[in-house]
């Protein structure tokens, strides 16, 4: 332990030395863009990324559904009816629901 300090010490009296090393405590703790920042937007990069994906999928997705509404008119009643619970004339639609307490 004493020779590692030895070793050290010469060093740390030498203002280039000293001078680097605050150059590195303020930039990794201090500066705007210190190390915590980095990790911080880095992982908000990665999420981002992710949603990015999610959101493509999305698109195909909808973009499927789209183009079979719009070329395939059974399609486009089965949509109607299930989501906007839209009926025929001659027809009485029963809405059923169920409710937790």
């Amino acid at each position: 332990m004493k020779k590692t300090l030895k070793f050290f010490v010469p060093y740390l009296k030498d203002k280039y030395v000293i001078t680097f090393l605050m150059f590195l405590v303020w930039m990794l703790f201090f500066d705007k863009n210190d190390l915590i920042t980095q990790f911080a937007q880095r992982n908000k990069l990665n999420q981002m990324n992710q949603d990015k994906e999610y959101f493509i999928e999305e698109i195909k997705r909808n973009a499927k559904i789209m183009n079979d509404l719009e070329t395939n008119p059974e399609a486009l009643e089965r949509f109607a009816r299930e989501r906007y619970f839209m009926k025929k004339a001659d027809e009485d639609l029963f809405v059923v629901t169920t409710q937790l307490d």
